[in-house]
């Protein structure tokens, strides 16, 4: 006998609202999943997954539906609104990507990023935003997130862009920011990551207008633009390849990864003084020549 789950609830986001009036559309002219599939040519388990919010009609599908039950043009202009706006379920939804990605691209220039947080360093950082109840919580999903990141048997490849002020910062005190800076530079020893960072002397790079991410899921790219509070996936391929080319523009003026591993360690061994209230003056200029003679 197959189980009947209850239809997802329409307040939580708009594409809760989408899954449940597919549904009820469904339900509402007699139709079973295979029927229904058909209609929009899709398979069975894909309309269960749709329904179950594991998956998301694409607006061939929507287009199609609209016009076979002659709803206007409703679904069509559901999926419009869910695409580009925002998603209170974000973090559930990014985290199911994150966990079968291919490739993960992270611009960040405020801290380190999941999954690149020590547990003490995402301790310090949730403590600034967390009323305490359910803070060991929230830090227990985060580690479990960052192990199936990076710990699954098919970790995917992480290139992570970080500004060089998110070194210089003393989350925690000075023992904890040497812990995550030696962090950075074991993930940096394994052959699927990444780490580059973007010195001060690149001046102003479009990265300041936020934080973002871009996961590669099964041959597509979904898009995360950061936010207080929440965040915004974006699956529109028009405004994803926007992001795609925003990384690749704050690529261009990041430091090789050897130079990005040099800064890391001239922060790691200068951290007691900066958290003592000095500051370690900038890298500036770092040339090839200079890092040339660093790794000999």
């Amino acid at each position: 006998m197959s189980v009947v789950r209850a239809p997802l609830n329409p307040k939580v986001s708009l594409w809760h609202m989408l899954a449940y009036l597919l549904r009820w559309e469904r339900e509402k002219n007699g139709l079973s999943l295979v029927q229904w599939g058909k209609i929009a040519s899709a398979a069975p388990s894909t309309v269960s997954n749709v329904e179950a919010g594991r998956r998301k009609i694409d607006e061939r599908q929507a287009k199609i539906l609209d016009r076979h039950f002659r709803t206007g043009g409703l679904f069509e202009l559901l999926l419009w609104y869910a695409q580009n706006g925002h998603n209170p379920d974000w973090a559930q939804s990014i985290t199911a990507y994150e966990a079968v990605a291919q490739i993960i691209r992270i611009y960040q220039g405020q801290y380190i990023p999941p999954p690149f947080q020590t547990e003490d360093y995402a301790r310090a950082l949730l403590q600034t935003s967390s009323d305490g109840k359910d803070l060991d919580e929230t830090l227990k999903a985060r580690m479990e997130r960052q192990v199936t990141i990076l710990d699954r048997p098919d970790p995917p490849y992480v290139w992570v862009l970080l500004d060089e002020d998110v070194l210089d910062d003393c989350i925690g005190g000075p023992e904890v920011m040497q812990a995550q800076l030696r962090h950075l530079l074991e993930l940096m020893q394994r052959p699927n990551v990444s780490i580059r960072i973007i010195p001060r002397s690149a001046g102003a790079h479009i990265g300041k207008d936020g934080p973002f991410r871009i996961i590669t899921v099964d041959s597509r790219d979904i898009a995360y633009a950061g936010a207080a509070r929440g965040g915004r996936l974006i699956e529109m391929c028009g405004e994803v390849e926007q992001f795609r080319l925003d990384f690749d523009r704050i690529g261009q003026k990041a430091a090789s990864e050897d130079a990005s591993r040099f800064l890391i360690e001239r922060r790691l061994e200068a951290t007691e003084w900066r958290c003592s209230g000095a500051r370690v003056p900038a890298a500036e200029g770092l040339t090839t020549r200079r890092a040339s003679r660093w790794r000999r």
